[in-house]
């Protein structure tokens, strides 16, 4: 079974950075795979060091056009038996019928079929994203739920010294990409009302300046550690009190799924993908969104509730182990692989003899 994955995107986000974790866990189990890549894309140079065949030629210059032309003739040459496009952008580079099974991966409400017209399978991060692909239109059974897992190394915890942290205070950690629908503004306000905690963000994005405006302007900016892009969320993890996913808007959200591998108490605002997955006060504790107070309060009761605390980090830890670890996920793609090629041969004996 050959591969052909296609990544458009140049920047660190929770997609780009998934893609890029099954594509390494997939080349460990020997499938023959050829990764389209930004040659400039944050991890291009890992995956080409770990022995993936790179395919940088098709995205290194524009127009689109040319792009096209490069993935044509890479199709051409390579037979791939699925093409696994990677969210919209990859989408439109692909021609119709340019392999036996187009996969669509879907990580978001926002991708409507019409953005995937080329795509004859869909592949949904959450089981209610699998509805959305039916409800915007794919075929029955062509839709398929594989789960994200967590990016986290194995490390020991972060010395807090080094960011400005006194073992007398408490740890908040963000893991997100510094944008409006991150909430990240709601954590600011509800860390002006926790006079005990810092707050460590480790992240990047558009954001960046208003969000250290803002804690200037709340008097939290010496309790507000804006870390940038980071590597080491295990360790950062393992040193924080609580994790925190303050979003107004989230498909899902890896980041649940990072604090449940590492056992550390998660607290999330009521998004689409923290509703349908946590369980306030079993594996984690819910809030409103954009409610800076409750945030507050349930960072308190987290804090100061040792069995509560440790009952939502066992209970996330357990979770994670029974269905979300690398090699659980990694099989249920090469399932979901092997099945939709399955189907397309089936289908095209079925057509080849009327």
């Amino acid at each position: 079974m050959r591969v052909l994955q296609i990544m458009a995107g140049n920047k660190n986000g929770g997609a780009e950075l998934y893609s890029t974790d099954i594509m390494l866990s997939l080349h460990e189990t020997g499938l023959d795979q050829r990764i389209v890549m930004r040659p400039t894309a944050p991890r291009f140079a890992e995956l080409a060091a770990a022995g993936l065949e790179m395919a940088p030629q098709v995205l290194r210059s524009r127009p689109q056009a040319l792009q096209r032309l490069r993935l044509r003739k890479l199709v051409k040459d390579y037979q791939p038996d699925i093409i696994h496009c990677w969210m919209r952008r990859a989408v439109s580079l692909v021609p119709p019928g340019a392999a036996p099974a187009i996969i669509g991966w879907y990580g978001d409400y926002e991708e409507q079929r019409k953005h995937f017209s080329t795509c004859t399978h869909f592949i949904g991060v959450t089981r209610d994203l699998m509805r959305h692909a039916y409800d915007h239109g794919a075929k029955p059974g062509t839709a398929f739920y594989v789960p994200t897992f967590p990016s986290v190394e194995d490390a020991a915890p972060l010395d807090r010294n080094l960011l400005g942290t006194p073992k007398t205070k408490r740890a908040l950690l963000i893991l997100s990409r510094l944008h409006k629908v991150k909430g990240i503004d709601t954590a600011l306000h509800a860390l002006a009302l926790l006079p005990g905690c810092h707050l460590w963000i480790a992240g990047d994005g558009p954001e960046e300046a208003a969000l250290k405006t803002l804690a200037k302007e709340l008097g939290v900016a010496d309790r507000a550690k804006f870390l940038g892009w980071r590597t080491d969320r295990g360790a950062l993890l393992r040193a924080a009190d609580i994790c925190l996913l303050p979003s107004r808007y989230e498909p899902f959200g890896t980041v649940i799924l990072d604090a449940w591998s590492t056992a550390t108490p998660f607290v999330a605002c009521e998004s689409d993908g923290p509703r349908a997955t946590i369980r306030n006060g079993e594996n984690g504790m819910l809030v409103p969104a954009d409610n800076p107070p409750a945030l507050a309060g349930a960072v308190r009761a987290v804090l100061d509730n040792p069995d509560l605390r440790a009952r939502i980090a066992r209970t996330g830890y357990e979770e994670y182990l029974a269905h979300f670890t690398r090699e659980a996920v990694t099989r249920q793609m090469l399932e979901s692989y092997g099945t939709i090629l399955a189907q397309t041969r089936r289908d095209q004996t079925r057509s080849a003899f009327g």
